[in-house]
């Protein structure tokens, strides 16, 4: 299951449960639908409370990023997982925005809201 929503240029998804193909694509068309790809935009994935996901998902994630890598100001992954921190790492290479791993929604809330100078 996943849990999006918007306030102001912050789009917060949280997965909850295994995360799917379902959900993934429920996420991309929140932002198409939206039309949220201008490069002001901040994402906040919250994956915490995330069991596991399906490899068709960890598929869709590439590809999307490498579609679009430039259109997001910043990114904030939030986890505990050893292994998704080191692929939030290894997405850096498909993208342009500030990606960052944070061990709680706090601090990403707090980096994403810093104002660059």
């Amino acid at each position: 299951m996943i849990a999006i929503e918007q306030d102001g240029k912050l789009v917060a998804a949280t997965v909850l449960g295994e995360f799917t193909l379902e959900d993934f694509t429920e996420f991309e068309e929140f932002l198409i639908d939206k039309d949220l790809f201008d490069g002001s935009y901040s994402l906040l994935f919250d994956l915490t409370e995330m069991a596991g996901f399906t490899v068709d998902v960890a598929l869709e994630e590439i590809k999307f990023s490498r579609i679009h890598g430039g259109d997001f100001k910043k990114i904030a992954v939030v986890t505990d997982s050893q292994w998704v921190a080191w692929s939030a790492w290894l997405e850096q290479l498909f993208v342009s925005a500030d990606l960052r791993v944070f061990a709680n929604a706090a601090e990403a809330r707090a980096w994403l809201a810093e104002t660059d100078a």
